[in-house]
């Protein structure tokens, strides 16, 4: 019998438990959360002794011997093609941070149904108790035979870049970490709408991104594979740029590609006449340099749950704002595309998500929004049932253009 959680507020608390209140009675997210959020469930029957000898021995022998006489057999006769794994370590789980594998479940029992419930997908969490590189990338390829993706999910940076890119080498099936992808992918979605919106390309647009993690770096290449005009990015210490000699070997290489302009100084300097601000870095943004940017800019503050500008403050100077939050209008949410990418690339068995694949989802979910563009919405909502087949179908597509898919 599971033990039971109790109030920790309640006087009666202790670690023994006794006669503790239940969380469940007094908050409603602890009544959803008993027992977990998931489950797995058979697909066929086992109604007699037929079914039986069937499903299992006997007759699973004969598939089990005919996948070992032609392995690629194992992605029609197991769920393998149409299952992810979704690892993390538990150290950077949502604004908690690092607070290990046992906690994190719960995120990662959510995000398993978030597959499943906006892209069809079936998908197992997997909380690993090691956060050392090397044993990540090792444990996740001898788990790798049961799947056909591995989201990576809730890992610091700048770990989480050597991990994906170390494991994509390594497995020739999709590896994609949410954390930077699925963020880059909506955030340019949605741009791409607020600079059609206001008569703009993506290429007039200089933006600024404040925070240099797994999502800021994400954004910046996707922004400028997609064709921004110019992208600086800040950390703590201010514009990552290349005359900076404590730059990260990541940010060293981020500093090649952005900031062609050439700015350095504070994130207050790099927003003075920006076309685009993109929080991912939390804090809070001055209004004086929100004020300082040029007329007609965007502003997508995508903290949570405290946005780095207020959407009151924002919408005093910016023509389109977006948040990271579910109570204001245009959520930059990551369900929009990586249920919908997974879907696409798992349809074609890809063996990787490539660039393409990426720009290909954050358009078609742009396009969802059609005639229906405002400045209140520049992004669809999570719960459009437009969003995930048509990512699918993009994502597709773009595998096979790519050269990408098996099938």
């Amino acid at each position: 019998m599971a033990a039971e959680i109790v109030n920790p507020r309640s006087k009666n608390n202790t670690d023994q438990g006794g006669s503790a209140e239940p969380l469940d009675s007094f908050d409603p997210a602890f009544a959803l959360h008993r027992g977990g959020k998931m489950a797995v469930q058979a697909t066929v029957p086992i109604r007699d002794k037929d079914d039986l000898s069937l499903a299992y021995t006997p007759g699973v022998a004969r598939v089990c011997t005919a996948i070992a006489e032609n392995p690629e057999l194992v992605d029609d006769y197991t769920w393998k093609s149409s299952v992810v794994a979704v690892v993390t370590d538990g150290t950077a789980v949502l604004g908690l941070g690092d607070i290990g594998p046992e906690a994190s479940l719960p995120v990662m029992e959510g995000k398993a149904i978030l597959f499943k419930q906006f892209g069809g997908v079936d998908a197992v969490p997997i909380a690993l108790a090691c956060t050392d590189v090397d044993e990540i990338i090792e444990t996740v390829v001898r788990l790798a035979p049961s799947f056909g993706g591995v989201n990576l999910e809730d890992i610091s940076a700048p770990r989480c870049f050597e991990i994906e890119r170390r494991l994509q080498e390594r497995l020739d099936i999709p590896v994609f970490h949410d954390d930077q992808h699925g963020t880059a992918v909506v955030t340019l979605a949605a741009l791409r709408n607020a600079a059609r919106l206001s008569g703009r390309a993506v290429g007039d647009l200089r933006a600024v991104i404040s925070g240099a993690g797994a999502a800021g770096v994400a954004i910046a290449k996707m922004l400028v594979e997609a064709g921004i005009g110019d992208v600086a990015v800040t950390d703590r210490k201010g514009v990552v740029s290349r005359d900076r000699d404590d730059l990260t070997p990541v940010k060293r290489e981020l500093a090649e590609f952005t900031n062609k302009a050439g700015i350095s100084g504070t994130l207050e300097t790099a927003l003075d006449g920006a076309d685009v601000f993109i929080g991912v870095s939390g804090g809070t943004v001055r209004e004086e340099a929100v004020a300082s940017m040029a007329k007609g800019a965007f502003v997508f503050a995508m903290a949570n749950p405290n946005p780095e500008v207020h959407p009151e403050v924002a919408h005093k100077y910016a023509a389109v704002v977006a948040t990271g939050r579910s109570d204001f209008p245009n959520q930059i949410n990551n369900v929009l595309a990586f249920p919908g990418i997974f879907a696409g690339a798992l349809q074609v068995r890809a063996s990787r998500i490539t660039e393409g694949m990426k720009i290909a989802a954050a358009e078609a979910l742009a396009a969802v929004v059609g005639d229906d563009l405002a400045p209140d919405y520049v992004i669809p909502s999570p719960f459009d049932e437009r969003v995930a087949p048509a990512v699918t179908a993009a994502v597709a597509a773009a595998a096979r253009a790519e050269g990408v898919a098996r099938r």
